[in-house]
Order: structure tokens, then C-alpha cells, then sequence
């Protein structure tokens, strides 16, 4: 099941073939969805019994085609292809990227692979949707790169989890954009002291935190319909050219390994999200160097998901 946050008048939705399905608008025609929470967050807070009552509901129309038709005449189901989304998760409460974990993306950038997850929290105001522009900073406009990074939606709350038992409290999968300004790289690596690394690191990830620098999507695949996330194909383009092609069988640490690590820490709840951390083929790490410009298009696969394509555009 692909769950969607639909534009306008944000509320959730469910993906049935090439049609969306408004959960919201359709109450009148079939009276459980009255029960269905009005935004995908509170379906994950809902647990096993709200996604269970949205799958049921997408059966019911799925099979039924007089239904279907009813729906549509209300409009309440609509076309994918012209439907406007925002993030399927448009305010969840944490996101939390990790960083150096894919060994091709480590060898690129001349850095050793690490003896446990690092991780740094990405600004959950800069989540915008597919189709929404991703904003040149007018004050860094020059080196603005991309990461394309299959992401975790937390489904359950969770703290202190066993590896083994990690899997459980997903609810499903996404795509996540770490759209990152590059000024500030060059000082990390120069760096001869201890203290002088760390301050240089603290602000390179500011360069991470600007406005509409975390597109997320297209949709929220539930976890049934990606059963091994360490064998998923994440591919990214610039302008239909390929920049980014790997699979989540090259991670340092996997899934459940990051939950497990994580989880130690943080009380991660549903609609949470953690990303897996990028692959090779990022800008900076090419020779010579490519970024972003106003007018490109950036544009991130993933198998079971789909494609989550944003436009680059000029600060106003």
C-alpha cells in the first residue's frame, strides 16, 4: 500500500493504480472512512488498526467498480498523473539522516568507513513535496548538491530495540533528497586539529538545513511492499542524466541495524523518519565538480516507491 498527503486542504490518501484515492472525500460513500485519521502521521499513531481500516477501504474500491465511479463523480478519486502531493509526511516530528554509509559514496569522498553510525537531525521545516521547487540559498547559490537516500517512516514508538526485532516498528518506506550547500566541506578536510574538525562538521551541516532543502516521497510505501530494504535500486538524475545508481546492498549499516543504534538514544514515534545516507555520485565528490543550477530537475527512483522529482529554482 502507497500512502499519499494530498494538496490544498492537506489530507491523506491511498494509491490505487493509476488513481489516488481522497480518504477524506469518500466518507460519504463508504462510512468507515469516516474512522480514518486525517492526516498520514495519525494513521501511523493509529497503529495496526488505522492502516489495517485504510487497506480495507482500498480493497473495497479496488474491487468494486461501481464504486469507483461514484468516487470519482464526487471527486474523491483521482487521477494520479495531475493529483498534487505534498511530502507523504509533511510534519513529522523528527528526521534523523545518517551520514557515511554507503561504502562507494566513503571511497569518493576520501573517508574511511565508520565504526558505528553518525547522524545528524535534518530541519523538518525544509520537507516540501514532489513537484515543489528546491530554492537556491541567495546567500550560497553556487554549490548546491543532491543525495538521494532511501528513508525509514517509524511506525511504532521505539526505544532501545533489538536489532532483530527493528523491523517491527517500521511502518514503511520513502524517499528523502539530503539537498546540501558544499561551502563549507572543504574546511573538514583541512582541518589539523581535533576541535577545529568538529567545529568545521557542525557547520557544514548548517549547509544541509536551508529552506526546502528536504524534498521527501512520492508516497509512503508500506513495508509489505518492499519486504528486504537492504536490496532496494536508488537511482538519481540531473536533466535525465544519471548521477547516483546503487543499491541499499552497499551500506555500511542496515536497517535494523540503524534503528537498533539509534534507538538507544532517541524515542523515535510514528512518522519519524531516519535516512540511510547517500551513494556515490554526488556533485562535490566529481572531477570536475557538478551542482545544481535554476532550472534543472533533480529526480530520485526507487524501486517500490517511485520517483520523487523536484525542480530547481532561483531564490526571489
Amino acid at each position: 500500500m502507497r500512502l499519499v498527503t494530498l494538496d490544498a486542504r492537506p489530507r491523506p490518501g491511498v494509491v490505487l493504480g493509476e488513481e489516488i484515492v481522497d480518504l477524506t472525500g469518500c466518507g460519504e460513500v463508504i462510512g468507515a472512512a469516516g474512522d480514518v485519521p486525517r492526516t498520514v502521521r495519525g494513521i501511523l499513531e493509529g497503529g495496526d488498526a488505522a492502516v489495517d481500516l485504510v487497506r480495507r477501504i482500498a480493497d473495497r474500491i479496488g474491487s468494486t467498480p461501481r464504486l469507483s465511479e461514484r468516487l470519482r463523480e464526487q471527486g474523491a478519486l483521482l487521477s494520479r498523473a495531475t493529483a498534487r502531493l505534498l511530502a507523504p509526511v509533511p510534519d513529522p516530528g523528527l528526521i534523523l539522516s545518517c551520514g557515511m554509509n554507503y561504502r562507494a559514496h566513503l571511497q569518493e569522498m576520501n573517508t574511511p568507513v565508520p565504526a558505528y553510525p553518525t547522524s545528524f537531525t535534518k530541519n523538518a521545516s525544509a520537507v516540501i513535496g514532489p513537484g515543489a521547487p528546491i530554492v537556491l540559498p541567495a546567500s550560497h547559490p553556487d554549490m548546491v548538491d543532491w543525495e538521494g537516500e532511501f528513508s525509514v517512516v517509524i511506525g511504532r514508538p521505539c526505544h532501545r530495540v533489538a536489532e532483530k526485532d527493528a523491523l517491527d516498528y517500521v511502518a514503511g518506506y520513502t524517499l528523502i533528497n539530503d539537498v546540501s550547500a558544499r561551502d563549507w566541506v572543504e574546511p573538514v578536510f583541512q582541518a589539523s586539529a581535533v576541535m577545529s574538525g568538529v567545529l568545521a562538521w557542525e557547520r557544514n551541516l548548517l549547509g544541509k538545513q536551508f529552506p526546502t532543502f528536504c524534498p521527501m516521497g512520492p508516497v509512503l510505501a508500506t513495508k509489505d511492499e518492499i519486504p528486504d530494504p537492504g536490496a532496494v535500486e536508488l537511482t538519481t538524475k540531473l536533466n535525465g542524466k544519471t548521477m547516483q545508481s546503487a543499491n541499499t546492498d552497499d551500506l555500511v549499516f542496515g536497517v535494523p541495524e540503524l534503528i537498533a543504534y539509534y534507538s538507544k538514544w532517541y524515542r523515535f514515534r510514528p512518522g519519524d523518519v531516519i535516512t540511510t545516507g547517500s551513494p556515490s555520485g554526488v556533485g562535490f565528490g566529481r572531477d570536475p565538480k557538478i551542482f545544481m543550477r535554476a532550472g534543472d530537475r533533480i529526480e530520485i527512483h526507487a524501486s517500490g516507491i517511485g520517483t520523487l522529482s523536484n525542480p530547481v529554482a532561483a531564490a526571489s
